[in-house]
């Protein structure tokens, strides 16, 4: 962009082009998006890493902390309190290990999009770095696995097993967990990281349960039936037509696999993704001498605060985030920069986003051979309208003769027949069929769970969020005492997760670490600070409703229907992560504890 801000191309008729392609693709045929993968489709969640068959006796003892999930926001969670000294932790996980995300998803090439170095949470403590600046699925496992085993977490922890209720009993001041096992476990307080990504969905294509061939959800990757692992090598699919529906962040890094060795790959696109470029390396051994003591947490702030829209001097991560948020924070920066219209800014940013997403469509017609695949692959929309991607092997994959792009213009796949997948009004046959369809995101939190929650009085949270709802700081909910709330939930956007479930995990260990040496045995939000926090939430509404409104749908905007119900984790603080953080900080620094109520 020139230093006057005036665009290299016509901005109104690329708005125009974004909010064609946005229109093609609102649903309003009443045909749901997605269906539940439950009853016939139950085999699309079962686990296949462990041995079927396993059993245990019901378990009816009492600890000290129950978490649910075993993903990074429990261990994080389970962690964080035995540094303060909670002794009988018991982390609840329906996977056959630790690991959440990275234990389900192992398709070939599952990798982080986020550095490793700030991604992997806990590597100063543990004494390690990643071997990668993006490290793939099985060493991100294994480091879940090796916090478990650095934090004794595995001592108490109940594997394949899901939690079915959870129910306060007033008079002991417990609450009472129970599970498909037929456990019954007392718990004092309890840690809800179940997280986002815990619940499978399938397109709702007509006819979806009438295919013959060979499925499976990438989630539940088979590889008894295609060969390989994670590395690829599916040498099985060499004599197989293979279909995958979806090209999401998951897509995007398998489909190079499915490329490499199936007979004919055939992808469905509804939305391509943006994808730019990753420069993956190895961890160079230099890097790793010059850190000091707290260079992870610092390496952390320096890139939440640059994709927050903040300043730093330097960039210490330097990667495909950061660079989007240097062109869109330069926009706004300079001289004059303060006497901008809120207008002008928004006018500048807008320009600066178009003109990033004017390159990337740039890259994909450089890389990409055929134009009419190359024009389907690239992206009309904002770049914050769905989660940026980033590689370096998915366009060149399209430039094979055995790789066949669909584009279904925003319309989806039509139908699913006994032996194919029909778009466009022609029947593609395929013997595999894949689902790169992600997860639930946007449903209520109880259906996400996969069950409810009653507190104090007979409340049900369903009931109490059955419209809205409503937390103090993210993690409490008045009527629930002892309950608290992680991965999300009306508190801070960011990128890496990770760091914001670290956040979290210190602030409730800090907490709790404050009831235990106070003899108190119940906390809860109080009517008032709960009001406020909402209020708070909401009141940013407005602006990103406005924003969303004019993207392509998305997980991201409730798919295409910004503003209604709690959409994605119930809304954000206004003022972005960082904030969210700092105000962490200074509340335990004041150590008043305001908001909350101890027993």
């Amino acid at each position: 962009m020139s230093a006057t801000h005036e665009p290299a191309f016509d901005l109104e008729a690329l708005r125009a082009r974004y909010r064609a392609e946005r229109d093609k693709r609102l649903r309003a045929d009443g045909i749901a998006q997605y269906r539940e993968v439950a009853g016939d489709f139950a085999r699309y969640v079962e686990d296949p890493y462990v041995e079927p068959g396993f059993t245990r006796a019901p378990l009816s003892d009492e600890v000290d902390a129950l978490i649910i999930g075993g993903g990074f926001g429990g261990l994080l969670a389970g962690a964080r309190l035995r540094e303060v000294g909670v002794g009988k932790i018991r982390i609840v996980e329906s996977g056959g290990d630790f690991g959440g995300t990275w234990y389900w998803n192992r398709y070939p090439g599952a990798q982080c999009d986020i550095e490793s170095y700030i991604y992997l949470p806990l590597l100063e403590e543990l004494g390690t770095l990643p071997s990668e600046k993006y490290a793939h699925g099985p060493e991100i496992l294994a480091h879940a696995q090796a916090i478990g085993r650095h934090y004794g977490l595995y001592d108490e922890a109940c594997f394949q097993t899901k939690v079915t209720g959870l129910e306060w009993n007033e008079a002991d001041r417990r609450w009472i967990v129970r599970s498909d096992r037929g456990d019954a476990i007392r718990a004092r307080f309890v840690f809800m990281a179940n997280g986002p990504l815990s619940r499978p969905k399938l397109p709702g294509i007509p006819g979806v349960e009438r295919f013959e061939g060979h499925s499976f959800h990438t989630s539940r990757w088979d590889y008894a039936y295609t060969g390989g692992d994670t590395t690829g090598g599916l040498h099985r699919l060499a004599d197989k037509r293979v279909g995958i529906i979806g090209t999401g962040a998951t897509a995007i890094q398998c489909i190079p696999h499915l490329g490499a060795f199936a007979k004919r790959l055939t992808v469905f696109q509804r939305t391509p993704s943006s994808v730019d470029a990753r420069h993956n390396r190895p961890t160079d051994p230099e890097f790793a001498k010059q850190l000091a003591p707290g260079w992870q947490q610092a390496r952390m702030d320096n890139f939440n605060t640059l994709v927050g829209g903040g300043y730093q001097e330097v960039d210490l991560v330097g990667d495909g985030w950061t660079d989007v948020f240097r062109i869109l924070m330069a926009a706004v920066r300079g001289e004059g920069a303060v006497d901008l219209s809120p207008e002008e800014i928004a006018r500048r940013v807008e320009l600066a986003d178009m003109t990033k997403m004017e390159a990337i469509r740039s890259r994909i017609g450089s890389i990409v051979e055929d134009p009419a695949t190359a024009e389907a692959l690239k992206p009309w929309y904002r770049q914050f309208c769905k989660r940026p991607c980033f590689h370096d092997e998915y366009l060149p994959t399209f430039n094979r003769p055995n790789v066949e792009l669909v584009d279904t213009q925003g319309r989806g796949v039509e139908r699913i027949t006994k032996t194919g997948v029909v778009a466009e009004g022609r029947e593609y046959p395929v013997d595999c069929l894949i689902f790169a369809t992600g997860f639930e995101v946007g449903t209520r939190y109880q259906r996400r769970a996969g069950y409810d929650l009653v507190g104090r009085g007979g409340l049900a949270l369903s009931q109490k969020w059955k419209d809205r709802m409503s937390t103090f700081q993210g993690f409490y909910s008045r009527g629930f005492p002892n309950c608290f709330f992680m991965l999300g939930l009306q508190s801070g956007l960011t990128p890496n997760i990770p760091h914001a479930i670290n956040e979290q995990a210190k602030h409730l260990a800090f907490v709790v670490a404050h009831a235990l040496r106070h003899g108190h045995t119940q906390i809860e939000a109080s009517e008032a600070a709960e009001r406020d926090w909402v209020a708070l939430i909401r009141s940013g509404e407005g602006r990103s409703t406005e924003f969303f409104e004019t993207c392509t749908p998305s997980y991201y905007n409730n798919e295409g229907k910004p503003g209604e119900g709690d959409g994605w984790f119930g809304g954000f603080h206004p003022d972005g992560s960082e904030a969210l953080f700092r105000l962490y900080r200074e509340w335990r620094a004041a150590g008043r504890f305001d908001g909350l109520e101890f027993a």
